[in-house]
């Protein structure tokens, strides 16, 4: 696990079991409720995106140690919250 922000965690997505990080990644795309794109994906294919995404490292888990959840950030977004903190 990398600490990259107080009260955060980024968590690998292999070290989570094949079963808890499909809940995770399904719980973050349907998070929203809604789809407003031009085009419609199904779930199984937004499910590849993200974790195409996690696996090229532009996407990462990140656990909030406070609030005890996890959710799915770009990479980039927990870079520039380690900038504003630090």
């Amino acid at each position: 696990m990398d600490d990259l922000q107080p009260g955060g965690l980024v968590i690998p997505a292999e070290q989570l079991s094949p079963d808890a990080l499909l809940g995770l990644i399904e719980e973050f795309i349907t998070r929203e409720g809604t789809d407003y794109g031009e085009v419609e994906w199904s779930l199984e294919r937004k499910v590849e995106q993200v974790r195409a995404q996690l696996r090229r490292g532009d996407a990462v888990i990140l656990f909030d140690v406070a609030a005890e959840s996890c959710t799915i950030v770009p990479r980039d977004q927990v870079t520039q919250r380690l900038g504003d903190a630090g």
